[in-house]
Order: structure tokens, then sequence, then C-alpha cells
């Protein structure tokens, strides 16, 4: 029902000191981004390691919807989280079956579909529920190109073996060469078996 967290939002005040701290010192690269006319802020996904995210908010005009919540704060703080779901009809569902109110549903063609539980119904914490491709939202340089879905390249600890994720992104493991051989093995040890069970036909 639900995925993952895809991201961890952060309303800031200023939002360029923001971006080069997230940026310069834990090395954020950043990824989609647009601006809302008319709730008047605008956002900007950011990618930390292999699949975490990190979203920074800010007020683009004095109608903002965040100017109520950032009113009273020195920078800025956490304004919600993001779960990622197959099937956003399913919460919807799960959550009335469960008597939990929701708001903000809408549609955004096949690129996006969201919901959000407030704060009073979720422990204090905002809560945005959404289905959507986690690629599209991703830069280039963090997600593999085309149809690849493994990668493997020498790197000074032996050999770094990437795997496209789920949510987007790879993930990456480090493996010595005496890993690196052991792993052939048993890719050949399975597809020899596989032949053998198909009379010498793999699949």
């Amino acid at each position: 029902m639900i995925s993952r967290i895809d991201h961890v939002s952060l309303a800031v005040k200023d939002y360029d000191k923001a971006s080069r701290f997230f940026q310069t010192v834990f090395g954020a690269i950043p990824g989609a981004n647009e601006e809302d006319t008319s709730m008047k802020y605008f956002w900007q996904l950011f990618s930390l390691g292999d699949l975490s995210r990190l979203e920074l908010l800010k007020m683009t005009g004095e109608e903002s919807f965040l100017k109520n919540f950032l009113e009273n704060k020195t920078e800025g703080g956490v304004h919600h989280i993001t779960l990622e779901t197959p099937s956003i009809e399913k919460i919807r569902l799960t959550l009335e079956t469960h008597n939990i109110p929701y708001f903000g549903f809408r549609v955004l063609g096949e690129r996006w579909k969201e919901l959000f539980i407030h704060p009073k119904d979720a422990f204090g914490v905002l809560i945005q529920i959404a289905e959507f491709h986690p690629e599209d939202w991703l830069a280039q340089s963090v997600k593999f190109s085309g149809n690849r879905r493994f990668g493997i390249i020498k790197n000074e600890q032996g050999y770094r073996l990437d795997f496209a994720h789920p949510g987007g992104g790879k993930i990456s493991l480090n493996l010595s060469r005496d890993e690196v051989r052991h792993l052939i093995n048993d890719l050949k040890s399975v597809i020899d078996d596989n032949i053998s069970e198909n009379d010498g036909m793999p699949e």
C-alpha cells in the first residue's frame, strides 16, 4: 500500500542559504523543481546519497500558503513528509474504511495523484500521499539512462556495483575482487542449474 517514504519537505525563509547548505555540506543533487503561481510557492527536490530525497519550499508572494507556517519560525522547519503509493485509490478506500479524514485530493494526469492527511489526524505531522513515477523527479546524474538496470565500475575499493532501485535512482555496493569472483560464480551456477532444469534451453 505504501511503497516508501519519498521525501521530507522543509519550508524555509532563506531558500538560497538552505540550498547552499544542503548542496555544499551534504552533497545534495538538485532534481525537479517548479513554481506554483496559484499557491505562491516554489519547490525544489534534492537527492542525498543513493535513495534519500529532500524538498525545499519557499514563498513567492505574501499570499503564499506557507506564510502562516513560517511566521513564527526563525529559519523554517519540517512542513510535511511524502509517502509513495502504487495506488492512490486504494489509499482513499483505506482511509475512508478507517474513518480517517483527508483533503486536497487531486489528479494531475498520470504524472501525479495526491491527497493529504492533516496533522491533527496524523499525530502532529502533515502527510502527503502520492502516486507517481519516482524516476520522473530525479536528476539524470543519479539514475540510469535508457533501460539499463545495473552497472559495474572499478574504483579505489575494488568494484562498485550499481542497481536501479524501485524508488528511483541507484543503490550501490562496493565489492572486492574476491566478492566479484564469487558473484560471477554464483550467477553461472544459477544459469547452469536453470539450463539443466529446462533440458538445455535457457529461459
